[in-house]
């Protein structure tokens, strides 16, 4: 069933079906305030920390799991009729309400029309702002004056804690101070930690409401709240227990007209400044007026319009298309923003920056906003230890460079710092700051060193943790968080990783002229390349990982985990396989695990006790690490493929978790069609085909680089831009409009006779050049026209 649609040209995503098999969200605002808001106005709101920071309340894992929210009811009161500008929470049969919502880029508008009152609901936060806007305009679409009443309704958090607003009851339904005065509601407390403001501009307040249980009544909920209806707020001020922000005024509406006001929520004193806030006062009177509202609204989206403008693409595949130019550079915005930490998933357990997760976030986001990307560089290379691993997790509104506490070495993951390599060299190849190597940052325990400093000690902690049989140590974890090979187990997968960053490393030394350090690099990146091929290949794949006792996981000896997809993958794209290796591995990825829906991690699924696997054997098979279709590693198999010149066969991986491919059968896949998700229930699983875990997930990174840089092949490097696409072969080419170092690029690149893969010679602003890199010294300012032809084959 197809529940929405995409709208290119206004870069949104269109609902007309709300009751969506999960709830369908969208983003709001920045760190310094944000939001989530659903198909239905569920979510919540929060001040930089989703857990440290929230304002509006969440019941995670609910009975609807999107309530309560930001709600808006509406009211005739002639007939006494209710219902809401969502289509929830009041639930008004959907053959007689009509909705449509439309989730655009940082703002969401619902649409509803019943009983001849249509009502345009807008809510957003604007830029690098600390309130939110919830916008309203109702028109009367009857042939009758209409009498209506219109009631705000948010649950407010009793604390910026969301585990002691939610758990701590003894102490957080006690602290609440609600106050009123001249149309503006008021939360105080005594140590000024969580006030707000929120009042109602353009239409007379006629009553309020700050105490939840007398607004909804005994029993009742947001769908059938005892104010609405009975038609008149109580003027209730709560002092302790919980608190709502209720807000009611009173309108008669001649046929054909509309009326527009708006909500204004914010975080700080309404009376004084406080903590570099400005007065809520202040910011009613200036933003407190529908026109602002519109401007401040228009500013978002030209921030939107000229993020994406950075990389736009024109392809055969629309749904490519809306991806790339749209979704999947938006997600990956969102997830640069809150990590893993703020979704309807990730209930604040994981507050601060996972390493590994925010190193590779940073890869799509690079071109776009890369002063962002050295600032958070910046921060993730401080919260590496002077031994050269990643700590766990940055606690960033309080980590302190120079003086964290290592955790003891085996509580380390052995890949975190290894991404490391990656995203520095793609962010110096990208911007051409090839001085940002010398930038100098301390260690998150000790020390100081330059940025190169730290991708060399990155490396050492890798060299200081290798395990018997010369392949790198497990340690807590690799990327495979359930997956613990412990000090003295060794790592496949972190084996190939530690290759390719060797490799990085060595390339960057040689550009610093740093000799000594490049044949240090490459010499270290041969022996393991020896120790790879001595114990990791299995025959017809490589190994996932060897236990400390000798026995193997990912084995064709093995019963269960006999094979694992991301050992094949880095094994190709670190470049360490031998040619007949990487055809062979990838071969067997698409025999044993490839399906319809993805491709699932390893198989069969684990379920018979191993001191090595832990949650695997917490998790069904088929679910999650335990066989499930683990998205952010399908996209290493798109990158593999891409690699080896199968251009058929990536392709056919992407499209088969491309969330837009099932946006017309939405009832599979269940989560939203316009975003990535964490996993894919596998073949093992009864619920296969199923996804979930959206928004804030590693896939979004990966499946944008998967695309960009490997299908359609637009790679920096140090010397330029390099065009090595790989396509399906029904394919007759595409074009991109790119920046890259400040320079636009036009790129179209022809494929006449339908290959895959084959650019040997380049035309660059009218100029033939051999090979496939665009030099970056060719580039001018202003616009470069670049042409470029698939002529022949070449696949591994």
């Amino acid at each position: 069933m197809q529940y929405g649609s995409f709208d290119d040209h206004a870069r949104e995503y269109v609902i007309t079906h709300p009751n969506t098999p999960k709830s369908w969200i969208n983003y709001l605002g920045s760190r310094l305030y944000g939001g989530i808001i659903t198909q239905n106005a569920g979510g919540y709101s929060f001040y930089k920390s989703g857990a440290q920071g929230r304002l509006l309340r969440m019941r995670f894992n609910g009975v609807p799991v999107d309530q309560p929210g930001r709600y808006l009811y509406l009211r005739d009161n002639i007939s006494k009729d209710y219902w809401s500008t969502s289509w929830q929470p009041v639930g008004k049969p959907l053959d007689v309400y009509q909705s449509t919502v439309r989730h655009g880029l940082g703002y969401s508008t619902f649409e509803a029309l019943y009983s001849g009152i249509k009502s345009v609901h807008t809510c957003f936060i604007p830029k690098d702002k600390a309130f939110e806007y919830w916008g309203l305009a109702v028109t009367n679409t009857s042939a009758e004056v209409r009498h209506l009443s219109i009631y705000s309704y948010a649950e407010l958090a009793n604390e910026w804690s969301h585990r002691q607003d939610l758990e701590n009851l003894q102490y957080s339904q006690y602290i609440i101070q609600m106050g009123y005065r001249d149309g503006v509601i008021t939360r105080h407390s005594n140590n000024g930690m969580n006030d707000l403001y929120f009042t109602l501009c353009g239409a007379e307040v006629t009553g309020f409401d700050t105490d939840r249980d007398v607004f909804l009544g005994d029993y009742r909920t947001p769908h059938d709240p005892l104010v609405v209806d009975q038609g008149v707020c109580s003027n209730s001020i709560a002092t302790g227990d919980n608190a709502c922000l209720t807000l009611q005024t009173t309108l008669s509406l001649e046929p054909g007209e509309t009326r527009n006001m708006l909500f204004l929520l914010g975080v700080g004193s309404y009376s004084v400044p406080l903590e570099g806030l400005p007065a809520g006062k202040q910011i009613i009177a200036e933003y407190g007026n529908w026109n602002r509202m519109e401007h401040e609204l228009n500013v978002i989206r030209q921030e939107w319009m000229t993020y994406l403008s950075t990389l736009q693409v024109q392809t055969p595949d629309p749904n490519l298309n809306s991806m790339i130019n749209v979704w999947n550079a938006y997600q990956t915005h969102v997830t640069f923003n809150w990590s893993r930490g703020v979704s309807l998933i990730e209930a604040g357990e994981r507050d601060g920056l996972g390493y590994r997760d925010t190193v590779q976030d940073m890869l799509a986001v690079t071109h776009s906003i890369p002063d962002a990307v050295e600032q958070r560089l910046n921060l993730i290379l401080t919260g590496q230890t002077s031994a050269g691993a990643g700590m766990p997790n940055i606690k960033h509104l309080t980590h302190q460079p120079g003086r964290e506490a290592p955790p003891a070495d085996h509580r380390f993951r052995s890949d975190d710092a290894l991404w490391l390599p990656i995203t520095v060299s793609n962010f110096v190849f990208e911007t051409g700051n090839f001085a940002y190597l010398d930038h100098v940052l301390p260690y998150a325990d000790q020390g100081t060193g330059t940025v190169y400093d730290h991708l060399k000690r990155a490396l050492q902690f890798s060299l200081d943790h290798i395990g018997i049989n010369g392949l790198t140590q497990g340690l807590s974890a690799d990327w495979n968080d359930c997956i613990n090979f412990g000090a003295q187990g060794e790592s496949v997968f972190t084996s190939f990783m530690f290759y390719h960053a060797c490799q990085l490393v060595a390339e960057l030394a040689e550009l610093k002229g740093e000799k000594a350090d490049q044949v240090w690099c490459l010499a270290h990146a041969a022996r393991i390349s020896e120790c790879i091929q001595a114990c990791a290949w299995d025959g017809a794949w490589f190994l996932r990982g060897l236990a400390a006792e000798g026995s193997q996981l990912g084995s064709a000896k093995n019963a269960e985990g006999r094979i694992y997809l991301e050992s094949q993958c880095w094994a190709v794209i670190s470049g360490a396989a031998a040619p007949e290796q990487a055809i062979q591995c990838m071969d067997s990825v698409k025999e044993y695990l490839a399906t319809d829906y993805g491709i699932v991690l390893c198989d069969p699924p684990h379920t018979e006790p191993d001191p090595y696997i832990g949650l695997p054997l917490v998790y069904p098979g088929g679910h999650k690490e335990n066989g499930g279709i683990f998205c952010h590693s399908n996209a290493w198999a798109v990158v593999a493929e891409a690699i080896l010149g199968r251009g058929d066969r990536a392709y056919a991986y992407y499209e088969s978790y491309l969330p837009a491919y099932y946006n017309d059968k939405a009832q599979i896949r269940q989560v939203e069609p316009y975003v990535y998700a964490q996993f894919t229930h596998g073949k093992r699983s009864p619920r296969f085909g199923q996804s979930r875990n959206p928004w804030l997930t590693g896939t979004a990174s990966w499946s944008y680089i998967a695309v960009t840089q490997y299908l359609l092949g637009l790679k920096p490097t140090a010397h330029g831009l390099k065009i090595d696409p790989c396509l399906p072969t029904g394919w007759d080419g595409f074009s991109v409009r790119r920046q890259y170092r400040g320079r636009w690029c036009n790129i179209i690149v022809h494929n006449p006779q339908r290959r895959s893969k084959g650019v040997q010679r380049l035309r660059v602003n009218g100029q033939d050049i051999s090979g496939n890199i665009v030099p970056a010294d060719l580039l001018i300012e202003g616009e470069n026209q670049i042409e470029a032809v698939i002529e022949t084959d070449q696949v591994h």
